[in-house]
C-alpha cells in the first residue's frame, strides 16, 4: 500500500504513536454532484489522487437511496442541485440513524461568508469552495475528516 499517496504523510506518521488513526481510518466517501465535469474531475482527485473508495452520486435522491448501504466515513454534498439541492439532502442523510454521526462536507460556488456559516450552523463539518485544487483536495477532505473525529471526541 501506498502511504504517501494523497496524503503528504510517511507510513511512520500512521503507525509510530499510539492513539493516531491509521492512514485506513478515512476509505470511504460519498460524493454528490449533478454537474458531470465536476463529478469527473472530483472522482479523479479522490479515486486516483487520493485514494479513497468512492461512491458518487448524481442528485440528492440518488444519494438519501445508496449512501446508507455505502455506509461512508464521510460525505461531500454539492448545494447547488436541481430537485433536491444539498440542504435538503443533508437534513435527510441527517435522519438516518446510521449516517447520523457522519461528517459532511459541502462543495459549493456560493462560498461568501455568511454562506458557509450557514452551511456550518447546520452542522457541515466544512466547506470547500469551489473551483477547488484537485490536486489538493484529497488532503483537505483527510484535514476535515481528522478535525471531525477530534471534535466528535472532544463532546
Amino acid at each position: 500500500m501506498d502511504y504517501q499517496r494523497g496524503t503528504g504523510h510517511s507510513r511512520e506518521d500512521f503507525t509510530a504513536k499510539k492513539g493516531v488513526m491509521t492512514e485506513e481510518t478515512l476509505r470511504r466517501l460519498t460524493y454528490v454532484e449533478d454537474e458531470p465535469d465536476i463529478r469527473s474531475i472530483t472522482e479523479f482527485a479522490l479515486k486516483e489522487l487520493g485514494g479513497y473508495e468512492l461512491d458518487v452520486c448524481a442528485s440528492g435522491p440518488e444519494a438519501i437511496e445508496r449512501t446508507p448501504g455505502f455506509n461512508p466515513d464521510l460525505i461531500i454534498l454539492d448545494v447547488m442541485m436541481p430537485g433536491m439541492d444539498g440542504i435538503e439532502t443533508y437534513k435527510r442523510l441527517r435522519a438516518i440513524p446510521k449516517l447520523a454521526a457522519t461528517p459532511i462536507v459541502f462543495m459549493t460556488a456560493k462560498a461568501m461568508k455568511h454562506e458557509t456559516d450557514r452551511y456550518r450552523a447546520l452542522g457541515a463539518a466544512d466547506v470547500i469552495a469551489k473551483p477547488f485544487d484537485p490536486i489538493a483536495l484529497p488532503d483537505r477532505v483527510r484535514e476535515i475528516w481528522l478535525q471531525a473525529r477530534k471534535a466528535a471526541a472532544a463532546s
